[in-house]
């Protein structure tokens, strides 16, 4: 009996930490400042990989946010001497894996932190060197990430690519000019304004200040070497290029529609609902129409707002539920229900309380097989409404299970080291994009407390094989 209890502990130890490594960044939130998010992160962080060191590091191969994976790998790799010679193998392959998926800038940014660290043993410069090596292009990397690539390369001792990366690096005035055409073109930048339209953008708007160059000129002619992400950035200024926003990712362009004031909003209705679709259904994959009936209730309280930081970003979670779980229900079995009342997704803005517990209501009158409840669990309208209703629904009306009740919440709660839970009996799961719901629905069973760590780890080592390639 000790054993299974101590297994349950640690299950949900295990699941806490993957609750806040989902949601959390160490900002601010609606109801906590920066300082208390790192706080409570960092203890969790340091809690978990003391005591549960192969599960940390299977976390690498769960949806965790970048910001949480950059800190797991940092510090798995600053506290080497805690693994075992198997652990520090797997670790190597799935912290290889990981660092291959972040996007650059978070990568140069983890060396940069290993580097104040003083973390600088020999399994860490392997990680740098061979993450380095495969890169498609250094010398990209070193006119865009210049200031990255360069601490990375000292700090781990490596020669960056060719001698001419090398210089342009650590000795730019050895040369009079390059045989690569973009290191060359950084040269060149400096006095002929031509030679800012071959950089990455990010560099040439800097020398487009420096040069003067109209912002709507600029724009226009960089159109060509723009991504996506950039483009949607800079839509809508003058000279801008246009953004295909059917391939945008789910929860970026809900955060886009949002940003639109409502005049902008209805008169591109078809654009931004269209691409909201598309994305959904990229996102569902196989799982689109294997839903059954599916009933949402969608938080738009003024909590929905978030913080200057993270602006609107759990009400763009919300939205972006809401037309992935669209797509992931059988056709024409859909209910949404916004807490305001709201009829249309794309006007919804944060306002008003937060009367979960009457939504709850309405959802399950609709005989859902699914209900999932997306918010950060601030039911008050009145206080612990949804939790009883749900208490009460499960004790008493559904025993048997038939209707899955889910709760996704897009916000840490530095005091509980958690999301916020609504009831003990409904399973609890962070969210941070609306396109990693599908996974996360399939590891909140595990967060309902009936499970123990076998479960737990056997799921893990099936996300393992995924991740790494081994299944």
């Amino acid at each position: 009996m000790a054993d299974t209890f101590s297994d349950l502990v640690a299950a949900e130890d295990v699941l806490l930490f993957v609750n806040a490594a989902v949601t959390a960044t160490g900002q601010r939130e609606f109801r906590a400042a920066a300082d208390e998010q790192r706080l409570s992160l960092d203890f969790l962080h340091a809690y978990v990989r003391v005591n549960y060191r192969p599960l940390y590091a299977a976390s690498l191969a769960l949806d965790i946010n970048d910001h949480n994976a950059a800190l797991v790998v940092e510090n798995l790799l600053g506290h080497a001497d805690e693994a075992t010679a198997d652990e520090k193998r797997l670790e190597g392959r799935l912290i290889a894996a990981r660092l291959a998926a972040l996007p650059p800038p978070r990568v140069y940014r983890l060396f940069a932190a290993l580097r104040a660290a003083r973390v600088n043993n020999r399994r860490t410069r392997a990680v740098m060197r061979d993450w380095l090596a495969a890169r498609p292009d250094l010398a990209y990397d070193a006119v865009k990430y210049r200031a990255g690539l360069k601490r990375a390369a000292r700090h781990a001792h490596l020669r960056p690519g060719t001698a001419e990366t090398g210089d342009f690096l650590f000795a730019p005035r050895r040369r009079t000019r390059y045989d690569d055409p973009r290191l060359d073109a950084h040269r060149r930048a400096r006095h002929e304004q031509g030679a800012l339209y071959e950089l990455p953008f990010t560099v040439a708007e800097g020398f487009a200040a420096r040069h003067g160059v109209p912002r709507a000129v600029f724009l226009e002619r960089m159109a060509p070497r723009m991504t996506r992400l950039e483009r949607l950035r800079t839509r809508g200024r003058e000279g801008a290029p246009d953004a295909d926003l059917a391939a945008m990712p789910l929860t970026r362009l809900a955060l886009y529609a949002l940003s639109l004031g409502f005049d902008e909003r209805a008169a591109r209705r078809a654009e931004l609902e269209g691409g909201l679709r598309a994305a959904a259904r990229r996102a569902a994959g196989p799982h689109a129409g294997t839903w059954g009936r599916v009933a949402a209730v969608l938080d738009d309280s003024y909590s929905s707002y978030g913080s200057g930081v993270k602006r609107r970003r759990p009400l763009a979670v919300a939205l972006g539920c809401h037309f992935l779980l669209e797509v992931l229900a059988a056709p024409g079995r859909y209910a949404p229900l916004w807490t305001s009342g709201a009829t249309d997704p794309l006007m919804v803005r944060p306002r008003g309380a937060t009367p979960l517990g009457a939504r709850v209501l309405d959802a399950l009158e609709t005989g859902p097989e699914r209900l999932l409840i997306v918010s950060d669990g601030w039911d008050n309208a009145p206080p612990g409404l949804a939790g009883e209703v749900l208490r009460v629904w499960r004790a008493r009306l559904d025993p048997e299970r038939r209707t899955s009740v889910v709760h996704l919440n897009p916000v840490y709660d530095a005091d509980r080291f958690d999301v916020r839970r609504l009831a003990p009996s409904v399973p609890t799961a962070g969210v941070r994009d609306a396109e990693d719901v599908p996974s996360l629905v399939e590891i909140a069973q595990f967060a309902e407390g009936r499970t123990g760590l076998a479960e737990l780890r056997a799921y893990l080592d099936r996300r393992i094989a995924l991740f790494l390639g081994d299944a």
